[in-house]
């Protein structure tokens, strides 16, 4: 039979793969090779595709960190694409999907999330225009094993979410809630719509005060370019006594003298990512930014006084 293979030129009939062979072949795969892929070979490939051993985890991040953010991810064609596939994870995975890390998904799917993944443990979904406290708050009530959560550059999260989020998920130990950058959003021009830009949330001091009230088994915090100051910092930091590491990079309310005094009694702290900083003197030309030309002298001569 082999000689007779080899003759004509055949190859082994991979569509008569059994099951359990697929499933030990499509487990070395990502999520994006399995979908542009197996799933749009055959039938059989596209039934191992769904078996529920290998929609544990639905991760598109490493792809969105590989290319170079574009214009239309932020389109609601492209949300609709992302709820989509996250839905369809969520359904074959029968309840187990315990690792959720995406962007530009929405409500929509986040709440279909909820109601079927109760052994949530990760959830990050940076840059999620549409995702609100409403979803949030069904996360915080029917997936209370959560341990890390990313919602940066999520501008409809509220510190509400965080209030639900501490109040309902005691096993937090990782949250990032950084913002974009709003010194010099020329990073993100012609890329972010420009009314999202804008729309940088503001309660800086609201959203440390439910952190530090809420969540204090936290061991990992980042809040780039938040809003806090002195007041919000300390809450943080006399609520969270666990944190070994934190990130208040951009945050441009806070000295080195504010840091230093907040966190004189942190004994678990390794690490403390400070708030210095560059502003391109390209915008202190705009007539936008023009007022930051008054504070030159502090962010980039002698930064924070460090």
């Amino acid at each position: 039979m082999e000689e007779g293979s080899r003759e004509s030129g055949l190859g082994p009939d991979w569509a008569e793969l059994t099951h359990e062979c697929l499933i030990n072949i499509l487990s070395r795969l990502t999520l994006e090779q399995r979908w542009t892929g197996p799933m749009i070979a055959c039938k059989s490939w596209l039934s191992a595709c769904k078996d529920p051993s290998l929609n544990s985890t639905f991760d598109l991040d490493r792809r969105f960190e590989s290319s170079t953010e574009l214009a239309r991810w932020w389109t609601p064609e492209f949300e609709r694409i992302i709820d989509s596939m996250l839905r369809s994870v969520i359904s074959w995975s029968d309840g187990n999907l315990a690792e959720i890390r995406t962007r530009h998904c929405s409500d929509l799917s986040l709440n279909f999330a909820a109601q079927r993944c109760r052994n949530l443990e990760v959830l990050s979904i940076k840059s999620c225009p549409r995702v609100t406290d409403a979803s949030m708050a069904q996360i915080s009530f029917f997936c209370p094993k959560l341990r890390e959560l990313d919602i940066s550059y999520c501008y409809e999260i509220s510190h509400e979410s965080l209030l639900f989020i501490g109040r309902n998920c005691p096993n937090l130990k990782v949250l990032k809630r950084n913002l974009m950058n709003c010194l010099d959003p020329s990073q993100r021009a012609g890329v972010v719509p420009y009314d999202y830009l804008n729309a940088c949330p503001q309660d800086g001091d609201t959203e440390a005060g439910a952190i530090g009230k809420f969540m204090p088994n936290l061991e990992h915090l980042e809040i780039q370019f938040s809003k806090l100051s002195a007041k919000g910092l300390l809450s943080i930091c006399e609520g969270c006594l666990n944190l070994e590491y934190l990130d208040l990079f951009g945050c441009a309310n806070l000295t080195s003298r504010d840091i230093a005094c907040a966190s004189s009694n942190m004994k678990n702290l390794k690490e403390i990512k400070k708030p210095n900083f560059y502003i391109p003197r390209s915008v202190f030309h705009t007539d936008r930014y023009g007022h930051w030309r008054l504070y030159d002298e502090r962010f980039q001569t002698d930064i924070f006084r460090i």
